[in-house]
């Protein structure tokens, strides 16, 4: 007979609790392991040489721009040309927000061409490139960086790199010269009817801001011209597509 401690509260068999025919308990899963340390080894490798490529190439940026910006130095005296060639034209700095003297004119850009017609070259009226930009900015919940700054940018780099003639005043002018007229036929290569364009004028259409309101201030808003030489296309001056097909003037 069984005895009563053999027997269950209900008068049954009593079971056995962590006897050794239960067999030891079931293991845990091991957890997840996120980020690097998840990937297989090769894949570390890449990660690891992606991170520290990028790594060094924002020091780098950041010492440059630090260097571009900094006052006079040692450094920038030894070494000004090669920071010069890193930051200009895309990453060119200045100070301009927080001059004392803010600025206070619009400036648009402006262009014409000379097109090769079957009567002879023809020129066209003036377009206006920073119109057509401020069209494509205006309602534009986010607009990119090209429509609001590409043209304003170049721009202030060929003003930057040559003087009231237009004649450079440094190593840059050559450079600056050549941005614009690439600029220039980029943008005339999305809107163009299939023509060549023999030579582009580039001029500047600047009108001061009008005084507010409140203000007795008296300023004229009419408009003034800074209107630069005409330039002969070539093949270089033309977008990676169409520089084999023979756009350029010859």
């Amino acid at each position: 007979m069984d005895s009563d401690d053999d027997r269950g509260a209900g008068g049954g068999p009593a079971l056995a609790v962590g006897t050794p025919e239960d067999g030891p308990a079931p293991d845990k899963a091991p957890p997840a392991v996120g980020g690097i340390a998840g990937l297989s080894f090769p894949y570390q490798l890449v990660a690891a040489v992606a991170l520290a490529a990028f790594g060094v190439l924002a020091c780098a940026q950041l010492a440059m721009v630090f260097l571009h910006v900094a006052p006079s130095n040692t450094l920038t005296k030894q070494h000004g040309a090669a920071v010069d060639e890193w930051i200009y034209p895309e990453f060119e700095q200045n100070w301009k927000l927080f001059a004392p003297n803010p600025l206070q004119q619009n400036v648009a850009v402006q262009v014409r061409t000379e097109i090769a017609g079957p009567d002879g070259p023809r020129t066209t009226s003036w377009r206006d490139l920073s119109a057509e930009d401020a069209r494509a900015i205006r309602g534009n919940l986010l607009p990119s960086h090209v429509q609001q700054n590409e043209l304003r940018r170049a721009w202030d780099f060929y003003v930057g790199s040559h003087d009231d003639k237009n004649r450079a005043n440094g190593l840059r002018g050559t450079l600056s010269e050549k941005y614009v007229r690439r600029l220039v036929m980029l943008r005339l290569r999305a809107h163009d009817d299939g023509e060549t364009v023999l030579r582009v004028q580039v001029r500047s259409e600047v009108r001061a801001v009008a005084a507010p309101e409140w203000s007795d201030e008296k300023i004229s808003t009419g408009p003034s011209y800074r209107v630069l030489p005409w330039w002969k296309i070539t093949a270089d001056d033309l977008p990676e597509d169409a520089a084999g097909s023979g756009e350029a003037g010859q």
